[in-house]
């Protein structure tokens, strides 16, 4: 079981630049201490023969009907209202200017 001490929360207090009131230290101090035994606990769990995971959920893609590729516009249908192309493909106003 790791107890910090408060001077210890102190040190960590003055390495994250925080400033921390007497109680705040001590709440602190045990609040760290709580979560460093959790961890503890954890590393002392066998995961030797666990295959490494992303997630623990079946993982399957959803596809909709409309999902499906089908095919397309014609690109002179799609280029016949545009105010600007060069033929092949929309034209647009240029965002940034060179200089």
């Amino acid at each position: 079981m790791a107890h910090l001490t408060v001077a210890e929360v102190d040190h960590i207090a003055l390495l994250a630049r925080l400033s921390l009131s007497d109680e705040e230290k001590a709440r602190y101090a045990q609040q760290l201490s709580a979560i460093l035994d959790y961890a503890a606990e954890l590393a002392a769990i066998d995961v030797a023969d666990i295959p490494p995971t992303a997630t623990v959920l079946d993982i399957h893609n959803v596809m909709r009907p409309s999902d499906e590729t089908c095919c397309s516009m014609p690109r002179e249908d799609a280029l016949k209202n545009a105010p600007r192309t060069d033929g092949a493909s929309f034209e647009v106003q240029a965002t940034f200017k060179d200089e």
